[in-house]
């Protein structure tokens, strides 16, 4: 590739923007450089719980990230086994209201094709035993959610897509992104690129970046929480993923016998340069309480670490995919609400298409319809964050 000139800059190597430059190069689009001013996974790629479930609330979520659990468990199979497995994922409730619409989600997930299925409180029991269930009046499980090691997952698609001929400019401090003599210049610490289209997958910082170039996009950058625990007992079986959704818990296996835990999501806005990285006492503390009403096998758990990432959210909680409005040759993937990893490689898939072709078919834009960044007109405004495993349709929902 030339060391200016290229047909692609991915700017962001999270796992959105390394499964972007992986899906270009197998499409032919070429040159594709991903600059990031640190390392692969280095954001809220590598601070994300990797729990991938179709357990959403419209059918073209699903079917995104019915093909990204298609993908990662298939590059998992090739290149590294611990990078995915398919260990079910469940959810309940003991509040009669949210027990309603958790039903009612049942029957709408399985018109769109998810395998799932309601369960009893003696089968919650024995797939959880260190829970406690007696209250529960409602409770689902699909058996084909999985969990994905996120930074593993980053760097199967970008070993690959270095391997298939992509650049990676990595480390050096981001100067300034701007429209030229009908190209895009990025000037970075380690020298000035021209690119022919510009796709901003930055997460946290895209909101900047897309300021930075004239044309502004409604993100907000908000702070989530996570922490790793070691159990005092383990069998060392894989078990479900799991989530309370009257206390806002959810827990994965990890590996070695640990679990992870969240969700201390914020919902104000963080400035993704100055947020604190560690998490705070108030989400510990939430998690020692949570862990004794609803997981008391848990309860001694000793905590490994525990830390906080920038996720970027949307006014309607769907991202921003493809071509920004009256900017030739500008792209955005971006505004996840804390669902990138999930949602990274059925989008990468689709964005790319839609780069492949340039103006052509329009089928490739209409894969992204419910996502495009046109959806949103007039001036941006500043909203709220309203992140979170919804589970009723809308933009609106009350759970």
């Amino acid at each position: 590739m030339s060391s200016d000139r290229c047909e692609v800059a991915v700017l962001g190597a999270g796992i959105a923007g390394c499964a972007l430059a992986y899906h270009l190069v197998k499409r032919h689009v070429a040159p594709v450089l991903v600059y990031d001013p640190r390392t692969p996974a280095a954001g809220a790629t590598g601070r994300a719980a990797g729990i991938v479930t179709e357990q959403l609330w419209s059918e073209w979520d699903v079917e995104v990230a019915r093909a990204s659990k298609a993908e990662y468990e298939s590059l998992a199979a090739r290149f590294d086994r611990s990078a995915y497995s398919a260990n079910g994922f469940a959810r309940w409730t003991h509040d009669a209201a949210v027990a309603s619409a958790l039903e009612d989600s049942v029957e709408r997930l399985k018109r769109w094709g998810v395998e799932v299925a309601r369960l009893g409180n003696g089968e919650l029991k024995e797939k959880v035993p260190w829970g406690r269930f007696d209250d529960v009046k409602a409770s689902v499980v699909c058996r084909t959610d999985g969990v994905v090691a996120p930074s593993a997952m980053t760097e199967i698609y970008a070993e690959n897509a270095r391997r298939d001929g992509v650049d990676f400019r990595l480390g050096t401090p981001f100067d300034s992104l701007a429209r030229s003599e009908g190209r895009w210049a990025l000037e970075t610490g380690g020298g000035r690129v021209r690119a022919e289209r510009v796709v901003v997958a930055a997460g946290a910082w895209s909101k900047r970046l897309l300021q930075l170039t004239g044309f502004p996009a409604p993100l907000a950058p908000y702070r989530t929480q996570a922490a790793l625990l070691r159990p005092s007992t383990s069998s060392g079986e894989r078990f479900w993923s799991v989530h309370d959704l009257d206390l806002d818990v959810y827990v994965r296996p990890e590996s070695g016998g640990r679990i992870l835990a969240g969700d201390g999501t914020e919902r104000t806005e963080a400035d993704p340069e100055r947020f604190s990285p560690g998490a705070d006492e108030r989400f510990v503390g939430h998690l020692a309480e949570s862990f004794q009403e609803r997981f008391p096998g848990w309860a001694d758990a000793e905590l490994v670490r525990a830390w906080a990432g920038v996720c970027s959210s949307t006014p309607d909680r769907r991202p921003l995919v493809g071509p920004v409005v009256g900017a030739d040759g500008l792209f955005v993937v971006a505004g996840f609400n804390g669902f990138g990893v999930m949602r990274a490689a059925g989008v990468a898939q689709r964005l790319a298409g839609l780069l492949a072709v340039g103006d052509g078919p329009s089928s490739e834009l209409e894969r992204l319809s419910p996502v495009l960044p046109g959806r949103f007109s007039g001036p941006v405004r500043p909203f709220s964050p309203r992140p979170g495993f919804t589970i009723e349709a809308g933009d609106d929902p009350r759970f």
